[in-house]
Protein backbone atom coordinates (compact mmCIF):
# COMPACT_ATOMS: atom_id res chain seq x y z
CA UNK A 1 0.00 0.00 0.00
CA UNK A 2 1.38 3.76 -1.30
CA UNK A 3 2.28 5.78 1.76
CA UNK A 4 0.21 8.95 1.46
CA UNK A 5 3.13 11.39 1.40
CA UNK A 6 4.06 9.69 -2.26
CA UNK A 7 0.37 9.48 -2.89
CA UNK A 8 0.29 13.66 -1.93
CA UNK A 9 3.84 13.79 -4.05
CA UNK A 10 2.48 12.13 -7.49
CA UNK A 11 -0.90 14.40 -7.22
CA UNK A 12 1.29 17.72 -7.02
CA UNK A 13 3.57 17.45 -9.52
CA UNK A 14 3.88 14.04 -12.17
CA UNK A 15 6.58 16.28 -13.65
CA UNK A 16 8.66 17.14 -11.73
CA UNK A 17 8.08 15.12 -8.42
CA UNK A 18 7.25 11.76 -10.55
CA UNK A 19 10.70 10.69 -9.65
CA UNK A 20 11.01 11.31 -6.62
CA UNK A 21 8.13 9.45 -5.86
CA UNK A 22 9.49 6.49 -7.62
CA UNK A 23 12.86 6.91 -5.97
CA UNK A 24 10.83 6.43 -2.46
CA UNK A 25 9.39 3.13 -3.92
CA UNK A 26 12.86 2.07 -4.44
CA UNK A 27 12.30 2.06 -8.09
CA UNK A 28 15.70 3.65 -10.17
CA UNK A 29 14.82 6.66 -12.54
CA UNK A 30 16.45 8.68 -15.25
CA UNK A 31 17.18 12.53 -14.77
CA UNK A 32 16.31 14.40 -17.64
CA UNK A 33 17.26 17.82 -19.15
CA UNK A 34 14.37 20.93 -18.56
CA UNK A 35 16.24 23.23 -20.86
CA UNK A 36 14.06 24.54 -23.41
CA UNK A 37 14.52 22.39 -27.33
CA UNK A 38 14.77 26.02 -28.47
CA UNK A 39 18.22 26.23 -27.56
CA UNK A 40 21.07 25.00 -29.56
CA UNK A 41 23.08 22.07 -28.48
CA UNK A 42 26.82 21.17 -29.36
CA UNK A 43 25.91 19.32 -32.11
CA UNK A 44 24.42 22.06 -34.33
CA UNK A 45 27.76 23.57 -34.37
CA UNK A 46 28.83 20.62 -36.79
CA UNK A 47 25.43 20.65 -38.37
CA UNK A 48 25.84 22.32 -42.10
CA UNK A 49 23.64 24.23 -44.02
CA UNK A 50 22.13 23.19 -47.04
CA UNK A 51 19.58 24.36 -50.25
CA UNK A 52 15.80 25.34 -48.84
CA UNK A 53 17.09 26.08 -44.92
CA UNK A 54 17.91 22.95 -43.90
CA UNK A 55 20.39 21.77 -41.41
CA UNK A 56 22.67 18.35 -42.18
CA UNK A 57 23.74 16.24 -39.28
CA UNK A 58 27.69 16.62 -39.37
CA UNK A 59 29.86 13.52 -39.19
CA UNK A 60 33.10 13.51 -37.17
CA UNK A 61 36.14 13.16 -38.88
CA UNK A 62 37.20 9.36 -38.06
CA UNK A 63 34.00 8.04 -39.64
CA UNK A 64 35.88 9.02 -43.24
CA UNK A 65 37.03 5.96 -45.19
CA UNK A 66 39.91 6.32 -47.61
CA UNK A 67 40.09 3.61 -50.21
CA UNK A 68 42.82 2.17 -51.37
CA UNK A 69 43.57 -0.73 -53.98
CA UNK A 70 45.19 -2.10 -57.12
CA UNK A 71 44.44 -2.07 -60.41
CA UNK A 72 46.26 -3.25 -64.00
CA UNK A 73 46.15 -0.63 -67.09
CA UNK A 74 47.06 -1.76 -70.49
CA UNK A 75 47.17 0.10 -72.88
CA UNK A 76 48.28 -0.03 -76.48
CA UNK A 77 52.07 1.03 -77.96
CA UNK A 78 52.30 -0.73 -81.54
CA UNK A 79 50.00 -1.69 -84.19
CA UNK A 80 51.39 -3.76 -87.21
CA UNK A 81 50.93 -7.35 -88.77
CA UNK A 82 53.42 -10.28 -87.94
CA UNK A 83 53.39 -14.27 -88.86
CA UNK A 84 51.20 -15.61 -85.91
CA UNK A 85 52.30 -19.05 -84.72
CA UNK A 86 48.75 -20.20 -84.30
CA UNK A 87 47.02 -18.79 -87.07
CA UNK A 88 50.21 -20.03 -89.32
CA UNK A 89 49.49 -16.95 -91.44
CA UNK A 90 50.56 -13.38 -91.22
CA UNK A 91 47.79 -11.59 -88.83
CA UNK A 92 47.41 -7.93 -87.70
CA UNK A 93 48.50 -7.52 -83.99
CA UNK A 94 48.87 -4.81 -80.95
CA UNK A 95 52.18 -4.21 -79.07
CA UNK A 96 50.41 -3.86 -75.58
CA UNK A 97 52.33 -3.10 -72.19
CA UNK A 98 50.37 -3.73 -68.44
CA UNK A 99 51.28 -2.10 -65.61
CA UNK A 100 50.12 -2.40 -62.03
CA UNK A 101 48.89 0.85 -60.51
CA UNK A 102 48.33 1.83 -56.74
CA UNK A 103 44.48 3.22 -56.75
CA UNK A 104 42.86 5.68 -54.57
CA UNK A 105 39.35 6.07 -54.52
CA UNK A 106 39.15 3.73 -57.87
CA UNK A 107 41.75 6.06 -59.50
CA UNK A 108 45.26 5.38 -60.77
CA UNK A 109 47.99 7.36 -59.43
CA UNK A 110 51.15 5.62 -58.86
CA UNK A 111 52.48 2.48 -60.68
CA UNK A 112 54.27 0.28 -58.22
CA UNK A 113 55.83 -2.51 -61.02
CA UNK A 114 57.37 -2.90 -63.53
CA UNK A 115 55.53 -3.09 -66.86
CA UNK A 116 54.77 -6.56 -68.74
CA UNK A 117 54.54 -6.24 -72.40
CA UNK A 118 53.07 -8.83 -74.48
CA UNK A 119 51.98 -9.04 -78.35
CA UNK A 120 48.04 -9.72 -79.30
CA UNK A 121 47.06 -11.29 -82.35
CA UNK A 122 43.56 -9.80 -83.74
CA UNK A 123 43.25 -13.07 -85.23
CA UNK A 124 43.23 -15.78 -82.85
CA UNK A 125 43.47 -13.47 -80.04
CA UNK A 126 46.56 -15.52 -78.43
CA UNK A 127 49.22 -13.77 -76.41
CA UNK A 128 53.00 -13.50 -77.49
CA UNK A 129 56.42 -12.33 -76.15
CA UNK A 130 57.36 -9.48 -77.75
CA UNK A 131 60.53 -11.57 -79.43
CA UNK A 132 57.78 -13.11 -81.83
CA UNK A 133 58.19 -10.05 -83.65
CA UNK A 134 61.43 -10.81 -84.33
CA UNK A 135 61.26 -14.12 -85.76
CA UNK A 136 60.29 -14.78 -89.33
CA UNK A 137 57.99 -17.80 -90.52
CA UNK A 138 61.02 -20.12 -91.33
CA UNK A 139 61.62 -19.72 -88.09
CA UNK A 140 58.68 -19.74 -86.57
CA UNK A 141 57.89 -23.29 -88.06
CA UNK A 142 61.08 -24.50 -86.75
CA UNK A 143 60.17 -23.90 -82.84
CA UNK A 144 56.68 -25.20 -83.68
CA UNK A 145 58.30 -28.33 -84.90
CA UNK A 146 60.74 -28.61 -82.16
CA UNK A 147 57.94 -27.86 -79.25
CA UNK A 148 55.08 -30.56 -81.12
CA UNK A 149 58.08 -32.69 -81.18
CA UNK A 150 58.40 -32.68 -76.83
CA UNK A 151 54.75 -32.71 -76.43
CA UNK A 152 54.09 -35.78 -78.57
CA UNK A 153 57.12 -37.77 -76.56
CA UNK A 154 54.99 -36.25 -73.40
CA UNK A 155 52.05 -37.71 -74.50
CA UNK A 156 52.86 -41.20 -75.36
CA UNK A 157 54.52 -40.99 -71.51
CA UNK A 158 51.82 -40.24 -69.86
CA UNK A 159 50.00 -43.48 -72.48
CA UNK A 160 52.23 -45.39 -70.70
CA UNK A 161 51.75 -43.86 -67.18
CA UNK A 162 48.07 -44.27 -67.47
CA UNK A 163 48.30 -47.52 -65.05
CA UNK A 164 50.82 -45.76 -62.78
CA UNK A 165 53.57 -47.72 -63.36
CA UNK A 166 56.05 -48.39 -66.39
CA UNK A 167 58.13 -51.35 -66.88
CA UNK A 168 61.91 -51.58 -68.25
CA UNK A 169 60.40 -53.07 -72.00
CA UNK A 170 58.07 -49.75 -71.86
CA UNK A 171 61.47 -47.47 -70.82
CA UNK A 172 63.09 -49.32 -74.01
CA UNK A 173 60.00 -48.36 -77.13
CA UNK A 174 59.61 -44.85 -74.90
CA UNK A 175 63.37 -44.70 -75.52
CA UNK A 176 62.85 -45.56 -79.78
CA UNK A 177 59.75 -43.51 -80.03
CA UNK A 178 62.44 -40.35 -78.69
CA UNK A 179 64.85 -41.32 -81.13
CA UNK A 180 62.11 -41.08 -84.07
CA UNK A 181 60.15 -37.53 -82.97
CA UNK A 182 63.72 -36.03 -81.79
CA UNK A 183 66.06 -37.23 -84.01
CA UNK A 184 68.36 -38.49 -80.74
CA UNK A 185 68.57 -40.95 -77.90
CA UNK A 186 67.19 -39.73 -74.27
CA UNK A 187 68.80 -41.60 -71.41
CA UNK A 188 67.36 -42.88 -69.19
CA UNK A 189 67.79 -40.06 -66.46
CA UNK A 190 66.35 -37.69 -68.83
CA UNK A 191 62.89 -40.46 -68.94
CA UNK A 192 62.92 -40.52 -65.45
CA UNK A 193 62.47 -36.84 -65.00
CA UNK A 194 59.58 -36.78 -67.45
CA UNK A 195 58.10 -39.53 -65.90
CA UNK A 196 58.40 -38.13 -62.24
CA UNK A 197 56.90 -34.85 -63.18
CA UNK A 198 53.61 -36.34 -64.94
CA UNK A 199 52.97 -38.19 -61.10
CA UNK A 200 53.87 -35.38 -59.09
CA UNK A 201 51.89 -33.14 -60.56
CA UNK A 202 49.04 -36.16 -62.03
CA UNK A 203 48.84 -35.31 -65.36
CA UNK A 204 46.66 -37.25 -67.21
CA UNK A 205 46.80 -38.19 -70.86
CA UNK A 206 43.89 -37.48 -72.07
CA UNK A 207 44.07 -33.36 -70.26
CA UNK A 208 47.21 -32.79 -71.67
CA UNK A 209 46.42 -34.18 -75.17
CA UNK A 210 43.43 -32.25 -75.18
CA UNK A 211 45.47 -28.71 -74.30
CA UNK A 212 48.30 -29.11 -76.62
CA UNK A 213 46.71 -30.54 -79.80
CA UNK A 214 45.05 -27.54 -80.56
CA UNK A 215 47.99 -26.37 -82.63
CA UNK A 216 48.65 -29.38 -84.25
CA UNK A 217 48.18 -30.35 -87.27
CA UNK A 218 46.16 -33.01 -89.07
CA UNK A 219 49.71 -34.78 -89.39
CA UNK A 220 50.61 -33.87 -86.50
CA UNK A 221 47.88 -35.25 -84.93
CA UNK A 222 48.64 -38.39 -86.97
CA UNK A 223 51.96 -38.50 -86.00
CA UNK A 224 51.44 -37.86 -82.16
CA UNK A 225 48.50 -40.68 -81.80
CA UNK A 226 51.17 -43.22 -83.68
CA UNK A 227 53.36 -42.47 -81.02
CA UNK A 228 50.43 -42.90 -77.77
CA UNK A 229 49.94 -46.25 -79.73
CA UNK A 230 53.19 -47.79 -80.08
CA UNK A 231 54.08 -46.76 -76.70
CA UNK A 232 50.36 -48.00 -75.09
CA UNK A 233 51.39 -51.40 -76.89
CA UNK A 234 55.14 -52.05 -75.52
CA UNK A 235 54.49 -54.71 -73.84
CA UNK A 236 52.14 -56.58 -76.65
CA UNK A 237 48.70 -55.64 -75.34
CA UNK A 238 47.32 -52.88 -73.94
CA UNK A 239 45.52 -52.73 -70.11
CA UNK A 240 42.19 -51.35 -69.36
CA UNK A 241 43.79 -47.98 -68.99
CA UNK A 242 45.72 -47.33 -71.86
CA UNK A 243 42.68 -49.18 -73.89
CA UNK A 244 40.46 -46.37 -72.13
CA UNK A 245 43.19 -43.70 -72.86
CA UNK A 246 43.52 -44.51 -76.89
CA UNK A 247 39.68 -44.70 -77.28
CA UNK A 248 39.28 -41.44 -76.00
CA UNK A 249 42.17 -39.75 -78.36
CA UNK A 250 40.01 -40.30 -81.55
CA UNK A 251 37.24 -37.53 -79.68
CA UNK A 252 40.24 -35.74 -77.94
CA UNK A 253 42.53 -35.03 -81.77
CA UNK A 254 38.99 -34.65 -83.72
CA UNK A 255 39.64 -37.84 -85.72
CA UNK A 256 37.13 -39.30 -88.24
CA UNK A 257 37.01 -43.21 -87.68
CA UNK A 258 38.74 -43.41 -91.33
CA UNK A 259 41.64 -41.09 -89.99
CA UNK A 260 42.04 -42.76 -86.77
CA UNK A 261 42.19 -46.29 -88.46
CA UNK A 262 45.03 -45.01 -90.46
CA UNK A 263 46.86 -43.69 -88.22
CA UNK A 264 47.15 -46.88 -86.17
CA UNK A 265 47.82 -48.66 -89.31
CA UNK A 266 50.70 -46.43 -89.88
CA UNK A 267 52.45 -47.18 -86.17
CA UNK A 268 51.99 -50.94 -87.11
CA UNK A 269 54.17 -50.57 -90.24
CA UNK A 270 56.60 -48.32 -88.20
CA UNK A 271 56.97 -51.24 -85.92
CA UNK A 272 57.50 -54.04 -88.03
CA UNK A 273 60.43 -51.59 -89.67
CA UNK A 274 62.31 -51.48 -86.24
Amino acid sequence: MIDSNVAKTLSFDPHRNGSVALERLGVPTLSLSAEPLSKSTKSDKNSKSVPGGHKSQGFPAECFMILIGTMNLTRTRETGQFYCPTCRCAQEYRLRSRRPFLTLYFIPVVPIGAAEWFVDCRGCRDKWDPTVLQMDQREHEQVQAEQFQREALRSAVLVVLADDQISGTEVNVLRQIAQQLLGRMVDREELGELCSIAQQNKIRAANYVMTVSRRWSEAQKSEALQAMFLAATAEGKMDGAQLQVMTQMRDILELTEQEYQSAIEAALQRELVE
